[in-house]
């Protein structure tokens, strides 16, 4: 299993594809979450995931906050494997990819309520109420680099 961090254009046909049927799989039969997942906003990330030669086994982008400079956003984040470690290792490894790309002090995530937990654990802190967003209960929370 290989970790990944491409910008968009980096990206195979290949990846592209399996990062956006992993995206499905999760976001969409999983959770139910109906939303339009292609956002146009792939196309500024940096994609970090890792991939085990044939499938997206967990992912996530991160982008720079377009109204606030110094901020980098990271969404879509996923595992097929629940529980597994993977989750810990994509965001350690996305964190340090993302100080390698961006001029940035702050990450800030939109988080599920049910993952907060994980999150704190991450290093990172709750600033917001509770907010909807695609139906569910959520978050923004926040890491200084």
């Amino acid at each position: 299993m290989d970790f990944i961090s491409k910008k968009f254009g980096e990206l195979s046909a290949t990846e592209v594809y399996e990062i956006i049927k992993s995206r499905a799989e999760i976001f969409l039969l999983e959770q139910a979450i109906v939303c339009q997942d292609l956002d146009d906003t792939d196309y500024d990330s940096l994609h970090c995931f890792f991939w085990d030669g044939k499938r997206t086994l967990a992912y996530l982008r991160a982008f720079e906050c377009a109204s606030e400079s110094g901020v980098v956003m990271i969404g879509r984040v996923l595992t097929l494997k629940h529980k597994s470690g993977m989750g810990s290792e994509l965001m350690k490894k996305s964190v340090e990819e993302i100080k390698k790309h961006f001029a940035c002090d702050k990450i800030r995530v939109h988080a599920q309520k049910q993952a907060v937990g994980f999150y704190e654990k991450m290093g990172f802190r709750i600033v917001s109420d509770e907010f909807l967003e695609e139906g569910v209960v959520h978050v923004t929370m926040e890491m200084y680099l």
